[in-house]
């Protein structure tokens, strides 16, 4: 890894950048050893970076496979940044016309090292309970945690789904298993109170034009409100924007 010497700029940020570099470059989670390789450094240096990124939550570290990967730090400054592939900003439309339509909140997830998490919430009232607010991390049994778990590449879940897993009955374990199949193949799925007992929710992936999930959508409503199957009229109504949404970033279902 080069390193460009000047007066002008602060070369231990230039070569933690270029750690980041490295590890983004490679597309997957990489041990220790790996990235020393990548690098060149010593082992110390190096040790220093990586526990300075992980502590600020730049990088994540896998306790359980001890490797590292981007983390939620960086996740969020990709969503702000980013023009081009900020899917926030280009779908947003299509979320405050589902919230206008079913005059329910429209929680909208990405992916962190500690399960899905809320950033963005449209019309969300004050004075309605929902059960979440934007940094709350979601419980595997809430709809747009049954998204992530289907659809969510396996090495990203495994503490994840072990630690959620460790709350739940082994009946609860096995109908989640057994649910994955069918929101694989209707991309959607629904959750009747899981974190609030009044309020229920569905939600929909979405993906880019490699069917990569970039987030979760929920849509999220008094138990009366929120259709249990994807037949009822707001159920359709809902698939045919998620479609809509996920087309408006090249996804074509098969």
């Amino acid at each position: 890894m080069e390193v460009t010497k000047s007066n002008s700029m602060i070369q231990s940020l230039q070569i933690g950048i270029g750690i980041l570099e490295v590890i983004s470059e490679q597309k997957r989670p990489l041990k220790f050893n790996e990235i020393l390789e990548l690098t060149n450094f010593s082992k110390s240096n190096l040790y220093k970076y990586l526990n300075t990124f992980v502590h600020s939550h730049m990088l994540y570290r896998d306790k359980a496979t001890g490797t590292y990967v981007l983390g939620s730090q960086l996740i969020k400054f990709g969503m702000i940044a980013s023009d081009q592939d900020n899917v926030l900003g280009r779908i947003s439309p299509f979320l405050e016309a589902i919230s206008k339509k079913t005059a329910c909140s429209v929680a909208f997830s990405i992916w962190t090292e500690n399960g899905p998490m809320v950033i963005k919430l449209f019309n969300n009232n004050l004075g309605f309970n929902i059960g979440v607010q934007v940094g709350t991390i979601l419980p595997v049994t809430s709809s747009a945690g049954k998204i992530f778990l289907t659809f969510k590449e396996d090495y990203f879940l495994e503490q994840w789904r072990e630690k959620e897993f460790k709350l739940l009955s082994p009946e609860i374990i096995e109908g989640l298993e057994q649910e994955r199949s069918i929101i694989r193949q209707n991309e959607i799925t629904f959750s009747n109170k899981p974190i609030v007992a009044s309020v229920s929710s569905i939600s929909f992936p979405v993906f880019n034009y490699q069917k990569q999930l970039l987030a979760a959508v929920s849509v999220v409503g008094f138990n009366e409100q929120i259709p249990m199957i994807e037949e009822e009229e707001l159920g359709q109504y809902i698939i045919e924007i998620s479609r809509g949404i996920s087309n408006s970033l090249g996804y074509q279902r098969d």
